[in-house]
């Protein structure tokens, strides 16, 4: 992990088009503002892994759904 320090104002850039500001500093609490392209989507980390997780349940799901469509469509065929 890189590890950068940063003071209120001031900023640092991933590539060329995205950049991180230190708004403020509030206790515990840092305030960062985001400049990203408009078709990135940047979640919280605790969003980001909720959508991974029922991303992978509907893939099971799914591929659970097309095995049973599978043998129903072979028990069908062979009739």
């Amino acid at each position: 992990m890189l590890i950068l320090t940063r003071r209120p104002g001031e900023s640092l850039y991933l590539g060329d088009d995205i950049r991180i500001t230190v708004l403020g500093m509030q206790g515990k609490q840092i305030k960062l503002g985001l400049q990203v392209p408009a078709e990135m989507t940047v979640y919280r980390e605790e969003v980001y892994k909720r959508v991974i997780e029922e991303n992978q349940q509907a893939m099971a799901a799914s591929n659970e759904d097309l095995m049973v469509a599978a043998t129903l469509w072979n028990k069908k065929t062979q009739q």
